[in-house]
């Protein structure tokens, strides 16, 4: 008799493994039957997640490590051992917001370092001007999305508490908000930002992985509690969802895997939407010139289902440089205790398959190493912080 579990999930491309494992048999193979719970915001996840409605969770890392920390909600200790994604946000801006940022950029506007400064030249000029602050979206105060914008910003000298401001939407909602002209810009995972591309109303400045060439986004996470009594249960399904996430990757299954991810009660955009992202060629603005990198979002290959402590500690240091959590050993620790990279080797039997790069698991465009042991020499070096 297959065991039932619940898991709640939000319509996103690094959702992808999740439902393959569903809806192509793979948690079925390993004796699980397995209800996708479609869910609109991080909030609702999070919540049903927390009080036991949900068995496991798409969830965005940060989240899970806020969680386990205690901050910014009660605290339930989570854990992963099997990541759903490395990669695979974007930051799109209006297009007047778009044409500001070139007419003051001294280089190539491609460089995020360069359009960082060339914002902070559009902030400047507007606070000159006496006009109000750009406001830009995301996701989740404790979300990559937050800390992309944020590390962005900050790298060209914007403060992103008191020159501009940060609003949190769910992520369908933000190209209705740029339409509407409530947002200057937004960040967001896939599908969303192409579709904003699609309907003429914005442009893709930069994708994450040019912030940062490695960044666990999304992880499929249990509670604590939940793994300790359910131990065979998590083997398995972490092992159904790396069949998935190999199967994803894999180029000949992509038509089928996007006709999967785009069906009823799914992520509900257009295959070729979700296919771009996959394939990491998108189109980057509404006269459809293209963008093509192969770091876009990873799901299965450069071990990127594996979990990464390095990932913990580097949310964790977010936290704490934008005022979100206090310094301590201790907290550090839980921190690195939500990526469970044991679980994934148990579960698969197999030795993963280790990245070559960066040298420091995350590859900021900045240049800077990070340390996980040294999260107080890294905000030494950070001008912008709270």
């Amino acid at each position: 008799m297959s065991e039932r579990l619940r898991i709640g999930f939000i319509p996103l491309a690094d959702a992808a493994a999740l439902i393959v494992a569903v809806d192509k048999g793979f948690c079925a193979t390993e004796g699980l039957d397995v209800e996708l719970v479609r869910e609109i915001s991080w909030a609702n996840v999070r919540d049903k997640f927390n009080i036991g409605l949900f068995d496991a969770a798409h969830l965005l890392a940060p989240m899970a490590v806020a969680s386990s920390l205690g901050i910014g909600h009660i605290k339930v200790p989570v854990i992963s051992g099997f990541g759903l994604g490395v990669n695979g946000n974007a930051i799109t801006v209006s297009p007047d917001l778009q044409a500001a940022i070139a007419a003051m950029a001294e280089g190539d506007v491609a460089d995020p370092l360069v359009s960082a400064r060339a914002l902070a030249r559009v902030v400047a000029e507007r606070k000159a001007l006496g006009l109000e602050p750009l406001i830009f979206g995301m996701t989740f105060p404790f979300s990559s999305h937050n800390y992309d914008l944020r590390f962005w910003m900050g790298a060209g000298g914007v403060d992103p508490d008191e020159d501009v401001r940060l609003v949190v939407l769910p992520p369908p909602y933000m190209v209705e908000s740029l339409a509407n002209k409530h947002l200057d810009g937004f960040c967001v995972g896939a599908p969303w930002n192409s579709v904003a591309i699609d309907l003429g109303i914005g442009h893709i400045l930069h994708f994450s992985c040019e912030l940062f060439q490695r960044a666990a986004e999304k992880m499929l996470a249990v509670r604590a509690s939940w793994a300790e009594g359910h131990p065979e249960t998590l083997a398995r399904l972490i092992r159904a969802h790396d069949r998935a996430a190999q199967f994803i990757e894999h180029e000949p299954n992509r038509d089928e895997v996007c006709a999967i991810l785009t069906a009823p009660g799914r992520i509900e955009v257009t295959p070729e939407l979700i296919r771009r992202t996959l394939d990491g060629r998108l189109k980057v603005s509404p006269e459809g010139r293209i963008r093509e990198t192969g770091r876009y979002l990873l799901v299965g290959r450069e071990a990127a289902a594996r979990p990464d402590p390095v990932q913990g500690a580097w949310n964790y240091a977010q936290m704490v440089r934008w005022g979100q959590a206090p310094l301590s050993a201790e907290l550090l620790a839980a921190a690195k205790a939500v990526f469970r990279p044991d679980l994934y080797d148990a579960a698969v039997g197999t030795p993963p398959i280790l990245p070559i790069a960066p040298a420091d698991g995350i590859g900021e465009c900045t240049g800077t190493h990070f340390d996980p042991d040294d999260i107080a020499g890294y905000l030494s070096a950070l001008t912008i912080r709270r």
